[in-house]
């Protein structure tokens, strides 16, 4: 097996192999998670061959093997894949960082979602319901039902449109005490 470094990166991280057409990428494994070595090679699964290592402890070995490779230029083709596999690789490391730091959050609203599609409460969870709780505190009254809000309106409304029906039937009591 003869390798040949890519420029910009040591030959001890990342390698092409010419003679298989293959490029070597090891990464130190106390950088990278190995959730996020599985997402960065997943990328690939549909245009190389994918093999996952661990050489050593501290090492996690990705070696991948194009399924189809131009005769052109071989090497910036592997060398291309090595970058990509490079970025893809802090991305997800960057992603499963996210995931950890964010896991209650994700897992409470994934319950919320679950509990929410089990459907309406049975009449047994409602008979266990302790429906006993007092209001709670609506200091600006924004917490107000729409019947609420309106009803003192209508019932105004409803007592002048009395109030005009009433002064109509007394002037057409008047009108037909004078027809008389």
């Amino acid at each position: 097996m003869s390798t040949t470094a890519i420029e910009g990166i040591p030959e001890d991280v990342a390698r092409i192999d010419l003679d298989d057409s293959r490029a070597i990428l090891d990464v130190d494994a106390s950088l990278y998670p190995l959730e996020a070595l599985y997402g960065a090679a997943y990328v690939f699964i549909d245009r190389c061959y994918v093999f996952l290592d661990r050489p050593d402890p501290k090492t996690l070995r990705v070696v991948l093997t194009p399924k189809q490779l131009g005769e052109d230029d071989a090497a910036e083709a592997l060398r291309a894949m090595v970058g990509e596999l490079a970025n893809e690789l802090v991305s997800a490391a960057w992603r499963h960082q996210i995931t950890q730091e964010n896991r209650a959050q994700i897992e409470s609203v994934t319950m919320q979602a679950i509990s929410g599609a089990m459907g309406p409460p049975s009449l047994d969870d409602l008979e266990d319901f302790d429906f006993t709780e007092e209001a709670f505190e609506d200091p600006l009254g924004i917490a107000m039902s729409w019947e609420e809000k309106y009803a003192k309106k209508k019932d105004a409304q409803g007592e002048a449109a009395s109030a005009e029906a009433a002064s109509a039937e007394a002037a057409s009591a008047e009108a037909e005490g004078e027809g008389a």
